[in-house]
């Protein structure tokens, strides 16, 4: 009787353990019984679309045989990424390119899971990109680019290295030539350029939701009224234009912009334009305060995310692990000219050979990473603005700075 219930009890674990097997495979197994067909969504910028659309194609025939690929880009902003994939999860994109200061709403949301091979792809890749592609010690991202900075562009036939140190030497000089110098005041991560080089700090609370600002700051050598009015000086010059990227793009194309503020994603088409004279450089000071003050920039990388819920999750990881690949990264940086995360494509020649790269390594020691939560945005871009126009209503600056910085800390 003892006998017959030991066996007993051997078949029902045996039969236990089969019905666990054939409800969850485990993804071993999954990869290796790969649907016939794999549909997949890649979102990412509109300036991306013949690169990525190139690397789909490599990872297609890579993969040939293994499966039926129906794989689709689709125009994404890289910023506006977490919005559009949380509004809707389960039919979001399965691969997507975004900046990593969403990666903690992303992991917290659960639209990420912890990267399975994150400590072999944290010895591939920057420290910096790594820290910025985890949450804690956990990789949560696979790391794209190292370079999500700002710095200095410039026309050589029209600015000379002198020129470039001070924004009081390019204005002159634009002046002069009846030109401008640009800037995107209606963008925070910009804007932060004035305040973070004068001192005045702002950044995450330890909630991770709520920010801390001191943009409004009162006393000491310099206090956020000497900020505003040093933009307020700066807009006065008519050498001086209020444009995002794709205003400044057109005025470098049509000859009116000499100068003017921006990232490595620029870098080929300003090449492309200016030729020999393409000229890059860290930020320059402004005049604050009466004193000659340094710009800073907000810093950070790009990252490659894979939705949890991916119907194919297998194949959308291997798919972000193409992308992310040191050809790849290679690709990228000679068809968009972006800095490379992967350790092996940053140290290739071509790439320190980039006159943004060394601009933008140059511009790193007064660079921040970003880390802001979502209240930043548009009390910056409110108050900028307004000091862009010149601040028309002749609003007392300390009144403008309190209300701006109510709204950016508020809970």
């Amino acid at each position: 009787m003892k006998k017959k219930c030991q066996i007993t009890g051997m078949v029902l674990l045996c039969l236990a353990v089969l019905a666990g097997c054939s409800q969850k495979p485990d993804k071993e197994s999954a990869a290796k019984t790969s649907p016939k067909t794999v549909s997949l969504t890649v979102w990412g910028s509109q300036e991306d679309e013949e690169l990525v659309t190139q690397i789909l194609d490599g990872f297609e025939k890579n993969y040939q045989g293994q499966a039926e690929f129906r794989i689709t880009f689709a125009e994404q902003g890289e910023s506006q990424c977490k919005d559009a994939l949380l509004a809707d999860l389960e039919n979001g994109a399965d691969v997507f390119t975004f900046a990593d200061d969403q990666l903690n709403a992303l992991a917290a949301a659960g639209a990420l899971e912890p990267v399975e091979t994150g400590e072999e792809l944290k010895k591939e890749h920057l420290p910096a990109a790594v820290e910025a592609a985890s949450v804690g010690n956990t990789l949560y991202a696979y790391p794209l680019t190292a370079d999500n900075g700002y710095f200095l562009y410039y026309n050589k036939r029209y600015l000379t290295n002198e020129d470039v140190h001070t924004l009081d030497g390019i204005l002159e000089a634009a002046s002069e030539s009846g030109r401008q110098f640009v800037m995107d005041w209606s963008s925070a991560w910009y804007v932060y350029a004035f305040f973070g080089g004068a001192g005045l700090d702002v950044g995450l609370n330890p909630d991770g939701i709520t920010n801390f600002c001191a943009w409004n700051q009162a006393e000491g050598d310099i206090r956020g009224v000497d900020v505003a009015q040093a933009m307020l000086d700066i807009a006065e010059s008519p050498a001086f234009s209020d444009r995002d990227d794709a205003g400044f793009l057109e005025g470098v194309r049509d000859g009116s912009v000499i100068a003017g503020v921006s990232g490595v994603w620029n870098a080929v088409a300003l090449e492309e334009i200016w030729g020999e004279d393409f000229g890059a450089a860290k930020l320059p000071t402004y005049t604050c305060a009466g004193k000659q003050v340094q710009m800073a920039s907000f810093s950070g990388c790009k990252l490659i995310g894979v939705n949890a819920y991916s119907e194919h999750y297998e194949w959308a990881e291997k798919l972000a692990q193409w992308m992310t690949s040191e050809s790849s990264q290679k690709l990228r940086f000679e068809m968009r000219g972006q800095g490379p995360s992967n350790q092996k494509a940053a140290e290739s020649e071509e790439v320190q050979q980039s006159l943004a790269i060394a601009a933008l390594l140059d511009q790193s020691e007064f660079s921040k990473v970003q880390r802001v939560g979502g209240k930043f945005w548009d009390p910056v871009m409110v108050f900028a603005e307004n000091m862009a126009a010149g601040n028309p209503s002749g609003a007392d600056l300390q009144e403008q700075l309190d209300e701006m910085v109510e709204g950016v800390t508020a809970r």
